[in-house]
C-alpha cells in the first residue's frame, strides 16, 4: 500500500482499530497508524495533512 491507496487504507484502519471514533484521531497518531499497517510500503515524509485528511474521512465513511 502506498499513501495514495486511501480507501484500502481506511478500510485496514477499521479492521485494526474498531473502538476507535477515526473522527477524533490526531494526525500524528494517524500518520504512525497508517505506518504500522501490514504491507504499507511507502516513503513516511510522502504525506501531508491533505492525505491524511483524505484518509480519516474514508474511515470516518467505513465506520458509519
Amino acid at each position: 500500500m502506498k499513501w495514495t491507496d486511501v480507501q484500502e487504507i481506511a478500510i485496514e484502519l477499521y479492521e485494526t482499530h474498531p473502538d476507535v471514533d477515526p473522527q477524533y484521531v490526531r494526525f500524528t497518531d494517524l500518520h504512525a497508524w497508517v505506518m504500522a499497517l501490514p504491507g504499507f510500503d511507502d516513503d513516511p515524509n510522502h504525506s501531508n495533512e491533505k492525505i491524511l485528511e483524505a484518509i480519516q474521512m474514508a474511515w470516518i465513511d467505513e465506520a458509519s
